[in-house]
Parts: structure tokens; sequence; C-alpha cells
């Protein structure tokens, strides 16, 4: 292969999967792929709620990483599906600990993106001694103005979507669509919370990528995962203290870093990258200018494989 990486690494099979029972209520699924031997590299999926996908492994070069990536609880294939109970960020790094000693990981990339870039923040500033260096995409500090602007701030771009949102709320509760939406995706009646969790789930994937793209068919496994643990952890604002991650991120200064943001990213607008950024010496920005959130957008997915590539080389992003 020569230096100049491909946008993605051909697909790549789980050496090993399993399912991790991590309290009496959640079971997390877990796979692995790549070279044993490899650098270690976790992989934190976004939403809260997306889950993770085949593609996700293509970031990285199997023959050189060990790869481990899992479904966050109420995602993806773990159990169960949408629980927000025992569902908090703090209980999420416990989860990432448990996975590091199954692993037998000493220390490890953190890879994140879009909420992934998140809790990648709050498990490094939890355990600095066990990270190797990040790489984040799409960045989101789950503050209160970041979620207004989720939650609101779509109209100034795309006015029709949020249009579209809002109608499904009457109209005396549209001046707080998070808990009117909230209020319904955690409702016990499928009746109620099923088309509360599409709507937020079509909101959000509308909006995605720079380009339109055709509309998917709906999967009842994202949309609820996606649906309902984004309103609970919105609705909590992740479960931090107002902008606790730049506060703290002194506690990671130490350690490498690349950001990689889309332009013109209307999830998670380049502001916070590039606060984020001026708060970490040597951190290292791509700023992709024909893209918007998505990680498979092509100048989004080469710079992530670039970064994983330069790290590989030379254990760190120069």
């Amino acid at each position: 292969m020569s230096d100049s990486p491909p946008s993605l690494f051909p697909p790549a099979t789980p050496t090993s999967t399993g399912m991790l029972a991590v309290d009496d209520l959640h079971t997390i699924y877990w796979e692995e792929v790549g070279n044993p031997q490899g650098i270690p590299v976790l992989f934190l999926h976004g939403g809260p709620g997306a889950g993770i996908s085949p593609q996700h492994r293509r970031f990285f070069d199997p023959r050189h990483y060990r790869v481990i990536l899992f479904d966050q609880r109420g995602a993806g294939k773990s159990l169960p599906l949408g629980e927000t109970r025992n569902n908090t960020t703090q209980l999420l790094i416990e989860d990432i600990e448990k996975l590091r000693v199954l692993f037998n990981v000493q220390q490890w990339l953190v890879f994140g993106g879009s909420w992934g870039s998140t809790l990648a923040l709050a498990y490094g500033q939890a355990h600095p001694e066990a990270c190797l260096g990040f790489i984040l995409r799409g960045i989101f500090l789950c503050t209160a103005l970041e979620i207004d602007w989720f939650m609101d701030g779509a109209q100034w771009f795309h006015p029709e979507i949020h249009e579209e949102f809002a109608a499904a709320i009457p109209f005396e509760e549209r001046d707080n669509l998070l808990q009117a939406y909230y209020r319904r995706i955690m409702d016990p009646d499928p009746e109620v919370y099923w088309p509360a969790v599409r709507a937020w789930s079509r909101f959000e994937g509308r909006r995605v990528f720079l380009l339109p793209q055709p509309d998917e068919p709906s999967c009842d496994t994202v949309d609820l995962g996606l649906g309902r643990l984004e309103a609970h952890y919105m609705a909590n604002l992740g479960f931090f203290e107002e902008d606790q991650l730049l506060r703290d991120v002194d506690r990671i200064a130490h350690l490498p870093v690349v950001i990689v943001q889309g332009r013109y990213d209307v999830i998670c607008p380049p502001f916070t990258a590039w606060r984020l950024h001026k708060r970490w010496p040597g951190s290292k920005v791509a700023m992709v200018p024909d893209a918007g959130h998505a990680a498979m957008e092509a100048g989004i997915s080469r710079e992530l494989v670039n970064a994983t590539e330069q790290f590989r080389r030379l254990g760190r992003f120069d």
C-alpha cells in the first residue's frame, strides 16, 4: 500500500464478538476486529443510541490495528434496546473500563464522532492514563447552547424539516420541543412513543449530509435507540455540569488529538470544534470544506483514515 491512504479500508470481519453483562439490567454487544497484536483502538459510536455498523471498522488498517467496537447501553444489539434506566455518561465510562479489562488493554487510541466525541472526552478525562490519544469528529460538548441549536437552530438552514418536526406537537407545547418530544418518547404506550421516535430520527437523519440523500427505509432499532437515548441524554444535559468537557481539557491536554470537522455541519457546527481546538494546545484540526456531519462523506472519511494512518506510522500526530 502507498503512503496515500484509501478513503476507507476494505470491509473487515470481526475476529470475535460477544455480549457483556455490565449490570443486572444492561448487556452490551462488542466486537473485535483486526490484528490481535496491533495498536489497540476504542471506537465510540454517535447518537447516543445510533449503534455501530460494519462501515465503522473500515477507518482502520486491520493489519496494524486491534479495534474494539461496542454498542452502548440501549443501542444496536445491546439489551434492552432503548432502555434509559441505569443509562448515564458515568455508567458508559464504567462500561468502557470493563471492556478495557476484558481485552487486557493497558492503553488505547480513542476514536469517536458526534456523541462519540463527547463520550471520548468524558472517558479520557476520567481515565487519562488509559489513553494514547484521540481522533474526534463532529465535536459535541453537550452544552445547553448546542442542544438548543440541535432542536431549533435547524430552522435557519432547514426550515421545512424543522416545521415538519414541530408540526407533530400541539402549538401550545412548541416553545420547548425537547420536553414535548421527551414526554412522548418516554410514554409507555407504543401508540405514543413510536411516532415520536420515528419523527426524531427522521429530523436528525435528513440534516446529516451536506447534500441531500435519498430517504432510507425506517429502521426500528435505529429509531428507538436514537430517538429515546438522544432525548434522554439531551434532557439531562448529558449528565454533565455546564461546559464541563471544555473546562477539564487540561486532564488530557498532554495527549495528541486530531479533530475532523465538516465546515457545513449543521448538527454539530464548527464553532464547538474550534472552541475545543483553542483550549487544547497542540491539537490538530482538519476542517473539511465540502462536508456536513456524516462520517461517511468523502472528505470526512478521508481525513479520518489519514489520522489513523498517521498515528499508525508515527505513534502521534504531526
